[in-house]
């Protein structure tokens, strides 16, 4: 049977580590849970450094187990300082720690979180500002973990659509070029020995042919050029509007990216909607979370709507 690293918290708030051999995930914390323990993590040993060191806070694994601890009766500050202890890399001992410094001085969760917005964004700040007005800290820590978990397994799946097609485009492009670079040519000393005037289709491939084999190196630096000239003009907003407008008029990929963004407007509209967060404010957040500006254009109209009591549903 595997064996599988823990880290729990006792009846006595005391942190706990260790390994035990269990037939499953589940079963080493249902066996914790046995022990009148409270179950962190349970994950199967994967040799002697353990699993992938992170470099960045992980939102989602942060909020979870904070909302396990303060659920298990922990005091906020407690429960951070615990949070600290389980970091594992320097990154997060230092926001941890910055939160655990801010909320002992007197400053509330969400403002500690605000001000370390490259981590934490404004829909985290909400929902967090929201639960402690609201006094229901850890049940909306544990819904704010399972919304972060959904997102990102939303983009792992977006990804993973698109390796197939990926591959597929450039094995194509790939199996073109060695056709008219390598093969064609060969193909070429043989026309002209033959004297013959070739068809047109013929001479427009053997053309290309010798265009990549001189200006090959060219036709690899555009692409460059073209990335770089397109991240520049998308700074401008004009040209970013245009650019999101056509993207959602592109056939298959436009009813992607349309079903992207309403999906991530619905979940994340209910998450805040659902922590207390009010109607006028939670479409505020939404609107910045959608990366179409076509569509974030479509909120701003919403919320004027709404402002002026048009309701939801009909706007």
């Amino acid at each position: 049977m595997p064996t599988y690293r823990y880290k729990a918290v006792s009846q006595s708030g005391e942190l706990l580590e260790g390994e035990m051999v269990c037939a499953s995930r589940e079963a080493a914390v249902a066996r914790l849970q046995e022990l009148g323990h409270i179950p962190l993590h349970a994950e199967e040993a994967t040799g002697r450094h353990g699993r992938w060191r992170r470099r960045r806070l992980d939102t989602a694994r942060f909020t979870r187990d904070l909302a396990t601890l303060l659920r298990a009766g922990l005091p906020l500050d407690r429960a951070l300082e615990m949070q600290v202890e389980l970091a594992e890399d320097k990154t997060s001992v230092g926001v941890l720690s910055g939160l655990l410094e801010d909320v002992r001085g007197g400053s509330a969760l969400a403002d500690a979180m605000m001000a370390r917005g490259d981590v934490f964004g404004r829909f985290q700040v909400s929902m967090v500002r929201a639960a402690e007005a609201g006094g229901a800290l850890d049940a909306v820590l544990a819904r704010l973990a399972d919304f972060i978990e959904q997102f990102q397994e939303l983009k792992t799946s977006v990804k993973a659509a698109l390796v197939y097609p990926a591959i597929l485009i450039v094995v194509t492009v790939l199996s073109l070029l060695v056709l008219l670079v390598y093969v064609v040519p060969q193909f070429t000393t043989l026309f002209e020995e033959i004297g013959q005037t070739l068809p047109l289709p013929t001479r427009v491939v053997i053309g290309v042919a010798e265009f990549l084999r001189d200006w090959g190196w060219a036709l690899l630096a555009l692409p460059l050029a073209a990335v770089f000239i397109l991240q520049r003009a998308r700074r401008n907003p004009a040209f970013r509007r245009r650019w999101d407008d056509w993207m959602l008029d592109l056939p298959l990929i436009g009813d992607l990216v349309l079903k992207i963004q309403v999906s991530i407007f619905a979940r994340t509209l209910g998450t805040l909607l659902s922590s207390g967060v009010p109607l006028l404010g939670a479409l505020a957040i939404v609107r910045d979370t959608l990366t179409n500006r076509v569509l974030a254009e479509s909120v701003d109209r919403l919320i004027d709507n709404v402002r002026e009591g048009a309701g939801l549903a009909a706007p």
